[in-house]
């Protein structure tokens, strides 16, 4: 299989570097292909801007999502970004790897998003009416790809758990995966999380990597995350709010997760 690791963290002798290059020899052992995307090694540019096109559409005013779907249908991007979108379409997996930063990923990788998610390619695609609304939530470009995350914070894991003080890891981690992976199309699996970074030891990191070795043996096996489909009927269309009789006592994120009984009866 190709798999594509997008790596933020600037120190390549970090735990995040040390777990960066334990995936790949890992993989590569495995008889996968693997290529990384170092964005802080690669100076990867951050912002997007007027300058991600060789050439602009519109006048002065800079409309980002226009530009970027004038620049996408007209091969107008800048080679860097078109350099990552062929990574994407060449991976059947994407692992996203970061230190979690203020809640969230690094800017450098959002930045990776931001630019390399084109207008065309990652989103503003498919039908768009009273009876679908897009193709993404579950359909899109990157439908059949799957994709993980690999993050390491430094509270515990206590901090991150369902009643815990920074609140629960996968309510943070939840506008990445349902947003960022499921809104294309990927198939998410769930995350590989390391807690308490400063505490692992020679030890605490044989048993990591021992355990995130086994993940990755398991990536084609794992079963996603349980996220609704958009246009399943699950979802009102244009509207796009769950239907009443679906977790009727929820509200936020968990209410876009399938039950066990949707899923069994799902086709």
């Amino acid at each position: 299989m190709n798999i594509l690791v997008v790596y933020a963290h600037p120190e390549p002798r970090s735990l995040n570097g040390s777990l960066k290059d334990f995936m790949v020899r890992h993989l590569e052992r495995a008889g996968h292909r693997v290529q990384v995307s170092d964005l802080y090694a690669m100076n990867w540019k951050a912002s997007l801007d007027a300058n991600d096109s060789l050439e602009r559409h519109g006048g002065e005013r800079f409309y980002p999502s226009l530009e970027s779907k004038h620049a996408f249908e007209n091969d107008l991007q800048s080679d860097d970004i078109v350099r990552e979108q062929e990574k994407l379409r060449w991976a059947d997996a994407v692992i996203l790897q970061f230190p979690l930063w203020w809640f969230s990923m690094p800017a450098i990788l959002k930045g990776w998003v931001e630019r390399v998610y084109a207008y065309g390619l990652a989103y503003g695609v498919g039908e768009h009416s009273d009876a679908r609304w897009g193709e993404r939530y579950g359909e899109g470009r990157f439908a059949g790809k799957r994709a993980m995350l690999v993050v390491t914070t430094g509270g515990w894991e206590s901090h991150y758990s369902a009643r815990g003080i920074n609140g629960p890891i996968d309510d943070l981690l939840f506008p990445i995966q349902h947003g960022i992976l499921y809104y294309p199309g990927f198939d998410v699996l769930p995350p590989f999380v390391v807690y308490r970074t400063s505490r692992v030891d020679e030890a605490k990191y044989a048993e990591l990597s021992a355990t995130l070795g086994r993940r990755l043996d398991d990536l084609w096996n794992t079963a996603p995350i349980a996220f609704r489909p958009q246009n399943s009927g699950a979802y009102a269309i244009p509207a796009l709010t769950l239907r009443d009789d679906l977790a009727p006592d929820q509200t936020g994120f968990a209410a876009h997760l399938e039950e066990a009984a949707e899923l069994a009866t799902r086709p």
